[in-house]
């Protein structure tokens, strides 16, 4: 082909697909002339929203609202990308928006829009019986005659020639079974006032004679390209849209007051979360914080709720606690200095001079335990007097610690904060400290309306006091999510420490697990079949739960290498006969950080593209996803692969230390191995390097 051939080529099917555009768009003209709308400006929009019906949407056309006595809505539209509930507007004057509100001709408008939500709730609501989340109903407001595109909170504003490239741009959530059935479903709900639903089929053969060449509101080129946009996006996860019923219930629930809900691992409990996060935005006009522990995981919780609610993603901020807390301290002139390269250096000091040849050194000779000791039980419970600690019941702390070890924990404990005041230092445990204080000097001052925090296990009883500072006692103010099993870091609390009480209903358990392949969870609960433990609301739980499974019975695959080539060399090989394709949706999981770098070399080396935890936003990538297992929290993947995963130091055997010790550190890495292993939907690889 010669210069420029292609372009040309190009440009001729572009041509050809304005050509057949235009003449559906004319065919659909003359389908509405016979429709009994209610204004010429819904024959106008409808016009053009029929191009949509020969892609697989369905248009029902003046519907009756259920509740009212003769209310109707506009248009119900159903498509790949969701649920639109349209009001079609024929004004006079421009219309606009400002200070938040709806302005047409000098006037304000707010009322339609409060009219459009309140249809809106209406269908959400009729959908609920199909498990369809609120985030797939979207309320629209069309302006016949128009050229518009603006938002009112949750309320799109679009003119007549916007609204089709918008809709085509949608990101496909509903299959066509799904729209089919959704429709059918809404058909019902909402009654037609007379034979208005819009035919789904194509025109007839014969449309009447062209209308004029240039049809100014009927941008077939914006269209176009929104169609080849949205065709490069890959449909969004089934669960951004559907949910079970009972985690529906759930995120649509009105909670008078603190509120947790719990579940073995798999249960959707983050999926609750980030609809409630939404439901929330879409209902209230305040912001919705959403914490986390892990710095890794906002950015991809606000990735994925980005993607399934982006009229409400910018209401709700994502962030791990500590980011917080030093934005919080900044935003309020309070000085902070953390170091942890120093802080780190001030209890090496404290040990040295108050650990090292005290009576802790016959529990426990090496000084990690007891830095656990003081960050997640003395400082992370904001304990500051020495009788309070004596008689503390050290939660998921197995060690037996007498008075004297006591006393010696408190001396390393002051030696260490005065190393600190001596650096001018803080530690990340100062940070919440400090916010805690904050919090509660100024009651009622926070820009929060609701708090979500996910994976609630892993903070410290500080944090959960800090965040519950925010919105108090408030109806629908914090939802506290997680697991007690699924810790990865020592020590542990009891939610009624905090002061929050989530007792009743306002306690509820997920029991049904949406992930894990049959074999894959009868593999990871087997790890922690043995390890009782007391959830942070104080229930004593077995560590074999009841789980009800929807999931096929996948595969789990253990390899045991004489050495560590030949156990690397086999972790290359399964990965290599997932191919590339399987790539994306795989994930290497190592217990440490120093791990993870050696095998993001040897991927590197066989030319395996990976991508580690912390780059990871969320957003799909070629490689293989690589992090420890802390990092891969909250995440999950089809494939996973766990290399020498049973290594004896990481379980906390042989190291000469105290029976006590031994069994925490050895319950600890049964935990974060559990977490590592529920990872995992369809496959799990299990590698294991032969010790002498």
């Amino acid at each position: 082909m010669g210069a420029g051939g292609s372009a040309w080529k190009r440009a001729q099917e572009a041509r050809q697909y304005e050509r057949e555009l235009r003449e559906q768009l004319r065919a659909a003209q003359w389908e509405v002339r016979n429709w009994e709308a209610a204004s010429e400006g819904e024959r106008q929009v409808a016009a053009k929203l029929q191009v949509l019906t020969r892609r697989g949407w369905r248009l029902l056309l003046d519907r009756r609202w259920p509740g009212t006595r003769a209310a109707n809505v506009d248009m119900l539209l159903v498509g790949p990308g969701g649920v639109f509930v349209i009001d079609v507007k024929n004004w006079r004057h421009a219309p606009g928006t400002a200070g938040g509100h709806l302005t047409a001709g000098g006037r304000t408008h707010d009322g339609e829009i409060g009219k459009l939500l309140r249809m809106t709730r209406t269908a959400e609501n009729a959908v609920t019986a199909l498990n369809l989340s609120p985030v797939a109903v979207q309320p629209l407001m069309v302006f016949a005659g128009r050229s518009v595109n603006a938002a009112l909170g949750t309320v799109r504003l679009l003119g007549e020639r916007e609204v089709t490239p918008a809709l085509v741009a949608e990101r496909t959530r509903l299959r066509p079974a799904d729209v089919r059935a959704v429709a059918d479903h809404l058909e019902r709900a909402f009654p037609a006032y007379e034979s208005t639903a819009a035919p789904a089929r194509p025109a007839p053969a014969q449309p009447p004679a062209p209308a004029a060449p240039d049809d100014a509101l009927f941008d077939a080129e914006g269209i176009r390209n929104a169609a080849l946009e949205a065709a490069r996006s890959a449909p969004i996860e089934q669960w951004m849209t559907f949910l079970h019923p009972g985690q529906l219930a759930l995120v649509r629930r009105n909670w008078s007051g603190p509120a947790r809900v719990s579940g073995p691992a798999g249960t959707g409990k983050t999926v609750v979360a980030l609809h409630r996060a939404a439901h929330l935005a879409q209902r209230t006009s305040g912001r919705i914080l959403y914490v986390t522990f892990a710095n890794n995981l906002p950015r991809v919780q606000g990735t994925f709720l980005k993607t399934m609610a982006p009229a409400v993603a910018d209401r709700v901020e994502f962030s791990s606690l500590h980011a917080w807390a030093g934005q919080f301290l900044r935003g309020r002139g309070i000085a902070s200095r953390l170091d942890g390269g120093k802080a780190e250096d001030a209890f090496s000091r404290a040990w040295t001079h108050h650990g090292r040849d005290t009576v802790l050194a016959a529990l426990d000779p090496a000084p990690g335990y007891w830095r656990e000791e003081i960050d997640y039980v003395v400082k992370g419970r904001g304990i500051t007097d020495f009788e309070e600690y004596a008689t503390l019941r050290r939660v998921r702390r197995r060690t037996h610690l007498r008075r004297p070890h006591r006393q010696a924990v408190w001396a390393l404990y002051e030696e260490y904060e005065r190393n600190l005041a001596a650096k001018g230092v803080h530690d990340f445990n100062d940070i919440l400290a400090l916010a805690l204080d904050e919090a509660l000097a100024h009651p009622g001052s926070s820009p929060y309306t609701s708090v979500v925090v996910d994976e609630v296990q892993d903070l410290t009883l500080v944090g959960v006091r800090l965040l519950h500072a925010l919105v108090g006692d408030a109806d629908n103010g914090l939802l506290l999510v997680g697991d007690g099993q699924q810790t990865v870091y020592p020590g542990g609390f009891r939610l009624s420490d905090a002061g929050v009480d989530v007792r009743g209903d306002r306690g509820q358990v997920l029991r049904t697990n949406y992930r894990n392949a049959k074999a894959v969870l009868e593999a990871a609960l087997a790890v922690v079949a043995q390890d009782s433990f007391d959830d942070i609301d104080g229930t004593p739980t077995a560590g074999r739960r009841d789980v009800d499974l929807t999931c096929g019975d996948g595969r789990v695959t253990k390899v045991a290498a004489a050495t560590l080539a030949e156990h690397d060399a086999a972790l290359l090989a399964a990965l290599h006969a997932l191919g590339p394709g399987a790539w994306p949706d795989t994930a290497v999981l190592c217990r440490t950080g120093t791990e993870r770098e050696r095998y993001r070399r040897l991927l590197t080396r066989a030319g395996i593209p990976a991508i580690t935890l912390e780059q990871y936003d969320g957003r799909p990538v070629p490689g293989v996803k690589l992090g420890s297992y802390h990092r891969a929290k909250g995440l999950e993947f089809k494939h996973v692969h766990l290399p020498d995963h049973d290594a004896p130091a990481a379980a906390g055997q042989g190291d000469g230390t105290d029976d006590g010790v031994a069994r925490e550190r050895r319950e600890l890495h049964r935990s974060q191995l559990f977490v590592a292993m529920t990872r995992a939907r369809d496959t799990l690889w299990l590698g294991t390097v032969s010790r002498p």
